[in-house]
């Protein structure tokens, strides 16, 4: 008995043998890129599209092919051949989603495959019951068997090939998915070949309510055109939330990358910060332990720098570092560490072979620094003071050798600058009580050891006591009593400017407060702002506050800032100076005529009074130049209706030369040394 085939559901089975391939592929790739529960969902799901697909195109080519008598297919045998179907595809997808696959793997796997599809088939064949049996040619049923086994190897080999391919993959997957659907199509139609219907044989499912021929077209097309659509779309769904998934992580790792590099690195030059430099040191440290090599850490620190800045402002000064630090940078080996804690300052750790490989690196350094920098079509120089520390000789951990290689630093910037030094223990002595007078005075203010001394400002027509400025002392218990000169700079480094400045200001008020009461209301004072306290964020509610809390009027309050200070950031300077005036309290500029001020900020500024520097007031009776420097200052001062004071004042010819000037008021030890709140009040009565 001979059977015809339809040629449009030959083709259809073809369509859905090289989908089911592609699915199955596509499922591979999923499988092999996870893990855990989701894996297994994958696993079960492409299991059962890729063994329905298979399936339904064996079903699909059974229905192509007609007998001249009607056919049937046995309801439970059917599901057999189903169950072969997907427990090869599972096998299958588990074996390519391992991480490795050799070749005996490989061929077992190919084998085993082989044989469920073949089981499939021909378990499909046997649903038909057809009586009496069917007959297969023993060299086409070989060849099927043998087809469907290198159908199955190529299928897994492809699969494990594919997964992790990441250029042009649906090119790739699609060529692949055809070659494997002709494979399965090709092996269906070998077995079909080798099956020989006997004249007279009947389809026994037909008697015996086997599935009818239509219905199970309709359930199998609709059935696997449903689950490989909804596979693909699940597919395609993962491939997407992977994407974004994939971009989110690449956008996390990056913005992690530039947090981490802000961290680190200082923003200006892109060098490595303080935090990063501080690991670096200790990193090598534990080198130089194992390995047995010394190393050197030199503290830089620019000479001429803050005169750059003040002059051209910080945009400029801010190029001049990044030069200095590519051209600093390019001396050193890609080992080394060029870091900048901030400002001008900057370390160099570099390892040594002998000692004196510091002394030519130092040399080198200085030299370069010193060529000319052309920035913005200015011709610029600076100098550079160098101090060295070296491990283990000068000190075996990270804060030893920074303070150490600081002091030498320091001890350069007092020999002349333009240098370095090596560090010595003579200097050690120096770090160490420098370190100390930190450490005390960070608990001085606790203990009460800060007092505030007052110089009077008197009128320089010969008038009386109009107020005083407050100075600020330190009653140390063992070094007696410090002038400002020995722990201003310490405070400012280390930042205790800011608590120990708004500390002055309130007992400056509650002084004034104090001499208000007692009957001398007109009386004003005058306080001093460091560089820190007057950029701070907190000056303007500081003020305010400690004036209402005294009960001060806020004209009667005088606030000194450095020429320097004003100019270092003259907009942010105008915007402080603006609102402290907007309070009512008067603004001082201290040190004219030592920093780089223009005229044209001088006039936008909203000071009250010209402080002239006691330099100039020093020599003014012997010296011209000082004289018509002065001069030139009141006859500015005036034009910008500005009070004039000068400081300094020592001798009674001095006060009689400032008076014919024109200053309105002076300031001296002529006239009054700074002295505590009791006696500055006997004196002035």
């Amino acid at each position: 008995m001979t059977g015809t085939y339809s040629q449009s559901l030959v083709v259809f089975s073809l369509l859905v043998a090289i989908l089911a391939s592609y699915t199955a592929l596509d499922m591979a790739g999923r499988l092999a890129s996870t893990e855990g529960r989701v894996a297994r969902w994958w696993l079960a799901g492409g299991a059962a599209a890729m063994g329905l697909g298979i399936w339904s195109m064996h079903f699909v080519a059974m229905l192509a092919f007609h007998l001249p008598i009607p056919v049937g297919y046995d309801l439970a045998i059917t599901l057999y051949s189903l169950a072969a179907s997907v427990g090869a595809s599972a096998y299958a997808l588990w074996l390519v989603s391992r991480p490795e696959l050799p070749w005996p793997r490989l061929i077992a796997g190919a084998v085993l495959m082989g044989l469920g599809i073949a089981c499939m088939h021909y378990l499909g064949m046997a649903a038909m019951r057809m009586e009496p049996g069917i007959e297969y040619d023993p060299l086409w049923f070989a060849a099927s068997l043998l087809i469907a086994i290198v159908a199955a190897g190529a299928a897994l080999w492809i699969a494990f090939r594919l997964r992790t391919q990441q250029r042009r993959t649906g090119l790739l997957r699609g060529l692949a998915s055809l070659v494997m659907g002709l494979a399965i199509v090709g092996m269906h139609y070998t077995g079909m070949a080798a099956a020989n219907f006997p004249e007279g044989s009947i389809c026994g499912a037909v008697y015996a309510n086997g599935l009818d021929t239509k219905w199970l077209a309709v359930l199998v097309i609709v059935t696997t055109l449903a689950t490989l659509g909804i596979a693909l779309i699940a597919s395609l769904f993962d491939r997407q939330m992977r994407t974004r998934t994939g971009l989110l992580a690449d956008s996390l790792a990056q913005a992690n990358e530039k947090l981490l590099q802000a961290a680190l690195h200082d923003p200006l030059t892109q060098l490595p910060n303080r935090m990063l430099l501080q690991d670096r040191i200790e990193q090598t440290i534990e080198k130089a332990k194992r390995r047995n090599f010394s190393f050197a850490v030199m503290f830089c620190d620019l000479d001429g720098f803050k005169a750059i800045n003040d002059a051209y402002g910080h945009q400029l000064g801010d190029k001049l570092l990044i030069e200095m630090s590519k051209r600093v940078n390019g001396l050193l080996r890609a080992q080394d560490t060029f870091a900048r804690l901030g400002g001008d300052e900057f370390v160099i750790v570099f390892q040594l072979d002998v000692p004196e490989d510091a002394a030519v690196v130092a040399e080198r350094i200085i030299a370069t620094v010193a060529e000319p920098f052309e920035i913005d079509t200015l011709d610029l120089q600076v100098t550079a003071s160098l101090g060295i520390a070296l491990y283990p000789t000068d000190a075996t951990t990270e804060r030893e050798l920074m303070a150490h290689a600081d002091a030498a630093m320091y001890h350069t910037k007092d020999s002349g600058r333009n240098g370095y030094t090596f560090f010595t223990e003579s200097m050690h002595v120096s770090a160490n009580r420098q370190l100390k007078l930190l450490q005390e005075l960070r608990r001085a203010l606790q203990r009460d050891e800060m007092v505030l001394h007052y110089q009077p400002k008197f009128r320089a027509d010969g008038g009386g006591v109009i107020g005083a400025e407050a100075l600020v002392r330190w009653q140390h218990p063992g070094l007696g009593l410090l002038g400002p000169d020995t722990f201003i700079p310490i405070a400012e480094r280390s930042g205790l400017i800011l608590p120990l400045g708004d500390w002055v200001l309130d007992q400056a008020c509650a002084q004034l407060r104090q001499w208000h009461d007692a009957g001398h209301a007109t009386w004003s004072m005058a306080v001093n702002l460091s560089p820190l306290q007057f950029s701070s964020t907190t000056l303007l509610d500081t003020v305010k506050a400690t004036l209402e809390r005294h009960g001060l009027a806020p004209h009667h309050l005088t606030l000194e800032v450095t020429e320097t200070t004003a100019m270092q950031d003259v907009e942010a300077s105008l915007q402080i100076l603006h609102g402290l005036t907007a309070m009512g309290v008067k603004i001082s500029i201290d040190d004219f005529g030592t920093g780089y001020s223009s005229l044209l900020y001088l006039k936008r500024m909203p000071a009250t009074e010209l402080k002239i520097d006691r330099a100039f007031v020093r020599d003014l009776e012997d010296n011209a130049e000082d004289a018509a420097i002065v001069s030139s200052i009141v006859a500015l001062g005036r034009s910008l209706q500005l009070q004039i004071v000068a400081e300094g004042v020592e001798t009674a010819g001095q006060r009689d030369y400032l008076n014919e000037l024109g200053c309105d008021l002076l300031q001296g030890y002529h006239l009054g040394k700074p002295v505590d709140a009791e006696a500055f009040l006997r004196n002035a009565a």
